[in-house]
Formats: C-alpha cells, sequence, structure tokens
C-alpha cells in the first residue's frame, strides 16, 4: 500500500464519517482497497417494510454506497448515472448485513462497479451493479 492510498484511505473514511445518510442508515465502512470496499448495515425496524424485511431502498441505498465507496478509492469523485439490482432473497430485522462492492471498469469519465450485499451467513440477498460519471478528484 502506497502512501498516496493511505493518505486517501483515511480521507474516504472522514468524508463518509460525516455523512448524515450513512448516519441514518447505519452504514459503516469496515475495509478498503483500492478498487474494492466493504462495508456493513443492520436490519433494524427504521429499515423494514411493512412486511418486516428490509426495504429495497435501504438496501439499494447501501448497494449505491459500496460501490461509490469502491470507485472513491481510486481517488475520483463519482455521481451514479444508472443502477440495476437483483433482489434475491429478503434481509430480516437484527441481521448485520455486508456489502462488497467493487469497481469493474475504471474509465476516465465513467466507471462501473458492482456489489454483492450478503447476509450473515453468506446467503446472497443482492446483486447489483452501476455507471458512475467522474465528475473529479475526490477530496
Amino acid at each position: 500500500m502506497t502512501d498516496q492510498f493511505l493518505l486517501l484511505k483515511d480521507q474516504v473514511y472522514k468524508t463518509y464519517d460525516q455523512n448524515p445518510f450513512i448516519h441514518l442508515l447505519q452504514i459503516k465502512i469496515v475495509e478498503l482497497e483500492e478498487g474494492m470496499a466493504k462495508l456493513t448495515m443492520p436490519i433494524v425496524t427504521k429499515h423494514t417494510n411493512l412486511y418486516n424485511v428490509a426495504h429495497g431502498g435501504a438496501l439499494a441505498s447501501l448497494a449505491d454506497t459500496a460501490m461509490g465507496v469502491a470507485c472513491s478509492t481510486t481517488g475520483k469523485k463519482v455521481l451514479t448515472l444508472d443502477m440495476n439490482m437483483n433482489f434475491i432473497r429478503t434481509a430480516k430485522p437484527q441481521e448485520m448485513i455486508i456489502a462488497v462492492g467493487r469497481i469493474i471498469h475504471n474509465g476516465t469519465h465513467t466507471m462501473v462497479a458492482e456489489t454483492d450485499i450478503v447476509d450473515d451467513m453468506n446467503k446472497l440477498i443482492l446483486k447489483a451493479r452501476a455507471t458512475f460519471f467522474v465528475v473529479g478528484e475526490f477530496s
């Protein structure tokens, strides 16, 4: 790991730690590598729908965040252009779910990333892919 990446990594943690939406959803960054981000989120009552399972919007937010954080590990600031998701199974309350976002295309103007969200038994809950527009340098 280079000194430059270590500084960027520290900045990514600080930036996302100051984001109110990330706090609302209780998302935590637990691991960062260049091109990869691992995040967790508990499924608590405020994250559930009327069927008492994780709301699709909460899962989409976690997926988008995991991919966006993965993009930021390259030093690029991005905005989501497009995202698709396959909901595989439900996430019940009190489960700690894990999202791993990975970059699959690191272009000058666009980036493509994907994420898997799994439960604590490593069962797939959601698979997502998104295209991001590069708007500058992450700082």
